[in-house]
């Protein structure tokens, strides 16, 4: 493998974590520059050993760059990529790790010239913690990594995926191909929905009123743990539910509908209906447990 520019773009714990690792597995053969949102992040990031080199300067981040990796919140990305597209070589391949991909691909195919490839992903990994001082080495290891299937494939492209390709290999991560629209569905189901419901119990809990310091002494691991992705970036959130709006709002009324008819069991004092709910989501989730490997950060 000859040596390999790779421009980072957002060195947080995404951007962080690809850098940690591939510099961990290709040493001197890979070069990576860095951008980050100030420059005590830039500076960490080189300490860290994410990058080779963080600088503010953007053409000298990407020029030269034969991979580009996007990891700024989701409605960042196209002006991200506006900005540094006259600084971008022929042949270079984009990827990102945003979390919805429909707008992110209809956006840039619309600017980005026939001789830059962009390679829609999607890294299925996260922690409620942000920055690179969150990054691991080891954070896409055994998770799952969309790679969005191309619907217009060709000999360049193809060429300019497996060039991507053999670099996100190294993080040991479980690629997949799947369709736009079939992973923002499937992303709002079980990433998205979950962050704004985790976010709904812990306002829940903020808006207890004279309740709300004895309710605070009592909180135990059950609320910890089903409230922990709360804690998540909110520009990093409020961006993915202006980006899949259509899938969300679809599955939170799918939500409401389901709590609708357990508040009226409840009304209706009516313990089978109550009991049955609990048991089939047990059931459920029993299955799940034994054919997925759940992520335990």
């Amino acid at each position: 493998m000859e040596r390999i520019k790779l421009a980072i773009i957002g060195v947080g714990l995404i951007g962080g974590s690809l850098g940690l690792c591939l510099k961990e597995k290709l040493g001197d053969k890979i070069f990576i520059t860095g951008l980050c949102r100030s420059q005590k992040s830039m500076t960490r990031a080189e300490e860290l050993g994410a990058v080779d080199l963080a600088t503010a300067d953007i053409e000298q981040v990407v020029s030269d760059a034969d991979i580009i990796f996007l990891s700024p919140p989701v409605l960042q990305i196209v002006p991200m990529v506006e900005k540094i597209l006259p600084y971008i070589k022929s042949g270079a391949v984009l990827t990102d790790a945003g979390s919805t991909k429909k707008f992110i691909w209809q956006e840039l195919n619309k600017i980005l010239p026939r001789d830059v490839f962009y390679i829609a992903g999607h890294p299925m990994t996260g922690r409620e913690k942000s920055g690179v001082e969150a990054a691991d080495k080891n954070l896409f290891r055994g998770k799952a990594y969309v790679i969005v299937k191309d619907d217009e494939p060709s000999a360049e492209r193809n060429t300019a995926k497996e060039k991507l390709m053999d670099v996100l290999r190294l993080t040991e991560a479980n690629f997949l191909e799947i369709d736009l629209a079939k992973h923002d569905r499937c992303a709002s189901i079980i990433s998205h929905v979950p962050h704004l419901t985790a976010a709904a119990l812990v306002t829940l809990l903020n808006n207890a009123g004279d309740d709300l310091d004895s309710c605070l002494k009592l909180v135990g691991g059950g609320f910890k743990d089903t409230t922990r992705i709360a804690s998540s970036n909110a520009d990093m959130w409020a961006d993915i539910c202006m980006t899949n709006g259509e899938a969300i709002t679809k599955h939170l009324r799918d939500l409401q509908n389901i709590l609708g008819d357990v508040i009226t069991a409840i009304e209706n004092k009516d313990r089978q209906a109550i009991h049955d709910y609990f048991a089939k989501s047990k059931a459920c989730r029993d299955k799940i447990l034994d054919t997925v490997t759940f992520d335990p950060n």
